[in-house]
């Protein structure tokens, strides 16, 4: 029997109801709650959180995810929430890349500007009863330990900035 794709073992198990749809109390309490989750957005975060909490074939960290989802159907949220539960994790340090500067600032704004309409956090983030900031970083140099460090890139920056000798 040819060995099965990850997301076919996913789709099986979804059927048979074997994912629990619980979302986190670190995702659920600390998402603007003006956007309510919708049902595949619930399923998204359900396969993660099945991936990550079990143990399957071949698992190796990091974990790689694609999530193959339409525009407009809140790939940037579900962001948002796994930033969130792999904070509680123990994570700090989360890179955001995409292909272009425009989308760069937009995806900002939705993170780092609470007067935003689309952003995406409560006004305050609490995990484990204490209250976390997001922060825009640089680089990962000297950070907020108790904070969400978030370096916004593209692709072609993030190459550039591997592969361009300087100095530190």
């Amino acid at each position: 029997m040819p060995e099965q794709f990850l997301y076919e073992i996913l789709d099986g198990a979804s059927r048979l109801n074997l994912l629990n749809r619980q979302i986190a109390d670190s995702v659920k309490l600390n998402l603007n709650p003006t956007f309510e989750l919708r049902q595949y957005q619930i399923e998204a975060f359900s396969r993660f959180f099945h991936c990550y909490k079990n143990d399957f074939p071949n698992k190796t960290f990091p974990l790689h995810f694609l999530f193959n989802m339409a525009t407009g159907s809140g790939k940037t949220l579900i962001m948002a929430g796994l930033i969130l539960y792999l904070y509680e994790q123990g994570y700090r340090n989360f890179l955001f890349f995409v292909n272009s500067t425009n989308i760069i600032e937009k995806t900002k704004d939705n993170f780092l500007n609470p007067s935003s309409i689309k952003y995406l956090f409560n006004s305050d983030i609490t995990i484990e009863n204490q209250r976390v900031g997001v922060t825009q970083v640089t680089n990962f140099e000297g950070v907020n330990p108790r904070d969400i460090n978030i370096c916004f890139t593209t692709i072609q920056k993030l190459h550039s900035d591997l592969t361009t000798q300087k100095e530190n």
